[in-house]
């Protein structure tokens, strides 16, 4: 399973950048996907996930970002939309996937994440 993750950048502080993961592979069944963060020192934090149409949202992004997944395409994609952007968003950001994969010793529930995009916000 690959999770590509694109869309990372720098922005300025009260700009925009909209992220895209794609997974792909042995994927039986997804039953969330969503988007972490982790600044230097700090732990990783939820940003957002959606899991059958239900989104949640970590505090801080909660107003400014917005996850959404397209099930009309035939990949297993997420967005996640950040408008505001503040300095203290800055992170990298990886993107998750919970659901049922396809393995050699049948259908296993997993977690699998992306490579991470960085994204950094100036002031």
């Amino acid at each position: 399973v690959q999770l590509q993750a694109s869309g990372g950048g720098l922005v300025q502080a009260g700009g925009s950048l909209r992220l895209s993961c794609v997974a792909s592979g042995s994927i039986f069944r997804l039953t969330a996907m969503g988007w972490y963060r982790q600044a230097p020192g700090k732990q990783r934090e939820l940003v957002g996930s959606i899991s059958g149409g239900i989104t949640n949202y970590g505090d801080s992004v909660k107003g400014r970002f917005t996850i959404t997944r397209d099930n009309a395409k035939a990949e297993n994609t997420v967005d996640l939309q950040m408008n505001s952007l503040k300095p203290e968003d800055t992170a990298v950001y990886y993107c998750n996937a919970d659901g049922l994969f396809s393995t050699t010793k049948g259908v296993v529930h997993s977690v699998e994440w992306g490579q991470g995009t960085q994204v950094t916000v100036s002031s």
